[in-house]
């Protein structure tokens, strides 16, 4: 029920606008004023997310460790999986997000019918992720070009490696082609596993499908209905210079149709669980350093209190509990004779 929904709140998008480009005319709102409005709720929703996530107290230290951490010379540490140093908690997070190392050591337990408990490497979700992430950042990459009036030569380096397929004289890059594959594994999972079909919910299922939309729009273009890019390129160039105008030659409705599920993902990203992409690095499970036996973790927000400790209550009580029998860990001439003494010590210190 979840994946329809989504489904039909994509195709919904997509048809309020082709009918307002293509009847409407209305090219200036979805070309202008949407890109514009998409960007400001991006900002404002990551960087409200951010300062949100900073004013949060973290009153343990709670990082995520799977590994030895340092103890005796003689046992050898995990200094990535359990870093107890600055630099060892960077190489984890670059590992992290560069190669999703902790979803790569992912297992399943599975009950046998012999009632014994199986554990396997759980690597379609890890292949997935891969495919889909690193096949996104470097379409990102690549569509750099149309955002500038002369393409970075390393822009144009990329599209020759990642293009070097050819169809009917046209490149058919490999990235754009495996983050779709991504995509779609990431989406059947949650069809045919059925423990995460059973927990998927809308929020779940519709990024995932506007990814989808987004991807498939984008191939429209590139292999089936083409479009001017020159007259694209023209567009992009003028949102990112503030100097915003629809090109004299038109623009085709089919790039609107992928402009406004980009938009779509602009406006929702902030809100969604995409920001997974941006809380990594706020997370205290991946960017602290598990030190706490070395180190005294104290809550950099914890109020200014001031503690009353045993000894405290001993030397304001001592003569009371004495009194009724209890016992204390000095005397009252005790006490007196360290307190002068204490005295005496500090009067020397001060030259009196």
């Amino acid at each position: 029920m979840g994946f329809l929904v989504a489904v039909a709140i994509i195709v919904a998008i997509l048809a309020i606008t082709y009918v307002g480009v293509a009847v409407a005319g209305l090219t200036s709102l979805f070309g202008i004023v949407l890109p514009y409005l998409a960007i400001a709720c991006f900002v404002v929703g990551v960087v409200y997310r951010i300062v949100n996530w900073a004013k949060s107290p973290v009153p343990f230290n709670i990082v995520t460790t799977c590994g030895q951490e340092k103890s005796l010379d003689f046992i050898k540490q995990n200094k990535i999986d359990c870093p107890s140093t600055r630099a060892g908690m960077v190489v984890r997070m670059i590992l992290e997000v560069t190669v999703f190392r902790s979803l790569f050591r992912n297992t399943k337990a599975e009950l046998t019918e012999d009632g014994d408990i199986r554990y396997q490497w759980e690597k379609w979700l890890w292949i997935f992720a891969v495919l889909f992430h690193w096949g996104m950042f470097i379409t990102l990459l690549r569509h750099f070009r149309f955002f500038t009036v002369n393409v970075p030569g390393w822009v144009e380096t990329l599209g020759d490696i990642d293009g070097v397929f050819m169809v009917d004289l046209h490149p058919v890059y490999l990235t754009g082609v495996l983050m779709l594959l991504g995509l779609l594994g990431l989406l059947g999972r949650r069809f045919i596993v059925k423990k995460v079909a059973y927990i998927s919910l809308l929020n779940d299922y519709f990024p995932l499908a506007l990814l989808i939309g987004i991807a498939l729009t984008g191939m429209n273009m590139a292999y089936l209905n083409r479009v001017d890019i020159e007259s694209i390129r023209e567009l992009m160039v003028g949102l990112v210079t503030f100097h915003p105008h629809i090109p004299a030659e038109g623009v085709s409705a089919v790039f609107f149709l992928h402009l406004a599920l980009v938009c779509t993902l602009m406006i929702y990203f902030p809100m969604s669980k995409l920001m997974h992409a941006v809380g990594i690095f706020m997370s205290p499970t991946r960017n602290m350093v598990n030190d706490s036996r070395a180190k005294h973790y104290e809550n950099p927000w914890n109020p200014a209190v001031e503690f009353h400790y045993y000894e405290d209550y001993e030397d304001e009580f001592r003569e009371k509990m004495i009194k009724v029998g209890l016992p204390v860990d000095k005397t009252v001439e005790e006490a007196a004779a360290e307190r002068e003494a204490r005295d005496a010590a500090l009067k020397a210190e001060l030259g009196l």
